[in-house]
Order: structure tokens, then C-alpha cells, then sequence
């Protein structure tokens, strides 16, 4: 299974308005420990962006500006709290629908004493839509997305023409939208959807797919894998 399970698909008219909701996540909340929920209880006010449908000022959210990466879906928080101590001259931003997951990032964030990280608790698509600015975000990542395998609920798959347009939207020229799946299947759908997308280039136009950057951690779930024999694809799609 996927790491990340933790995004919303839509579908939409043609003034980008919605159409029809379609769920690509099944909301757990699970259980909180007291690690998690003393972090939310303590940290939010600092760390975490609560949604209001407004524009977000991204340099008052963290108190200076910089380079901006935003990451869909960051489960657990591990590889995002990893990649904001190793590139600290870095904002990171990172959308989760997971509460559990949230409050167990917002504790490493402590624990490591980083402040280069904010989260919000949000629909990403409806982040995307209306919090963010146009041109506001260097690198977009959606790492290990629910791949919905079954031919019927691929329609739920996060990256379709909509949501790809929206990330256009926010990414600055230049910017990348990376990705990431241990689904062949999905790692297909996503270069054709990619492929097709106006405003987009690949970096890696020979081989589709790119070798994984240095900036990507490995997360526990991808080594079990690789131990396993999975395949993981990234793709790194350049907004022109």
C-alpha cells in the first residue's frame, strides 16, 4: 500500500469552479497519543496554518522569505521534517488531512527545534485553489499518493488536468512539480496526464522518469520495498 492516503480529487467547471466533489482519501482519524495531542495543543499557534480560504502571506507565515517547498500528503511527517533540517534556508509547507499525522510532525519539529516548517490540516485542492498565491511556490511535491489501482476509482487519482492546472497556478516559472509512486499503473497516468499538461516540461525527457533527488529521503516504507523488489518512479515536471 501507498504511504500517503491523505488528498482530495474534484472535478470542476470551466471557470475552475466546483463541479462534483469526489473523495480520494478515506479520512482515519485514528487515535491521538498524548505525544501528538500535546504537540497540537502547544504548537499550533506557531507551526500550523489554520484555513480560512483566504490568501495566505507566505513570508509573514514564517517570518521571512525564501524559497518555498510545498508537500501534499506528508503522512507522518518524516521525510518532511528530514528534508526542512537538511535545507533549514528553506520554508516547507505541508498539507495533511491526517490529524494524527500532523501532530506527530509538529513533534519532531520540536524535538529538532526546526522552524522552518508550517502545516495546515486541509482539503490540498482547496488549499491550492484559494490560500496560496499565483507564482508563490519554487517545488510541489506529492509523494506515495493513494493510487486507487482498481480501473473504476481511477477517477480518483489526484493528478488529472484540474488539479495539474492548479498547481500550475502556484508553482513560480521554473518551479517543479515532483512526484513520486510505487505504482507502475499510476507512475504511467501521471506522465501521460503530465505529458499533456500545457505550461509543463520534463527534466528527464529521455528517460520520463527521473532518478530519485538527493533531497528525497528514503522513507521506511520505500525501503521495505526495495527490499521487496518494488519499483518507485519520480517525476520531475518543470512549470515554463
Amino acid at each position: 500500500m501507498s504511504q500517503s492516503k491523505d488528498v482530495n480529487d474534484a472535478e470542476f467547471t470551466e471557470d475552475g469552479k466546483y463541479l462534483r466533489r469526489i473523495r480520494s482519501f478515506v479520512r482515519r482519524e485514528g487515535r491521538l497519543s498524548n505525544r501528538q495531542q500535546r504537540a497540537l495543543d502547544e504548537l499550533w499557534p506557531s507551526f500550523g496554518i489554520t484555513y480560512s480560504g483566504e490568501t495566505l502571506d507566505l513570508a509573514s507565515q514564517f517570518g521571512r522569505g525564501g524559497d518555498t517547498v510545498v508537500e501534499i500528503g506528508f503522512g507522518m511527517g518524516a521525510s518532511l521534517v528530514a528534508m526542512a533540517q537538511a535545507a533549514p534556508a528553506t520554508n516547507f509547507l505541508g498539507i495533511e488531512v491526517h490529524r494524527p499525522g500532523v501532530g506527530a510532525c509538529l513533534a519532531d519539529v520540536a524535538d529538532l527545534g526546526l522552524t522552518n516548517i508550517r502545516t495546515m490540516e486541509h482539503d490540498a485542492v482547496e488549499v491550492l485553489q484559494n490560500s496560496l498565491a499565483e507564482n508563490s511556490v519554487d517545488r510541489l511535491q506529492l509523494f506515495f499518493p493513494d493510487p486507487w489501482h482498481k480501473k473504476r476509482h481511477h477517477k480518483r487519482r489526484i493528478v488529472q488536468p484540474e488539479f495539474v492546472a492548479l498547481v500550475h497556478r502556484v508553482l513560480k516559472p521554473s518551479g517543479v512539480f515532483h512526484m513520486a509512486t510505487d505504482w507502475q499503473n499510476y507512475a504511467e497516468h501521471m506522465l501521460e496526464v503530465m505529458t499533456a499538461a500545457p505550461g509543463f516540461s520534463n527534466q528527464h525527457p529521455h528517460t520520463s522518469y527521473a532518478p530519485r533527488p538527493d533531497y528525497r529521503p528514503l522513507t521506511k516504507f520505500e525501503k521495505r520495498g526495495q527490499r521487496l523488489g518494488h519499483g518507485v518512479w519520480d517525476l520531475l515536471f518543470e512549470a515554463e
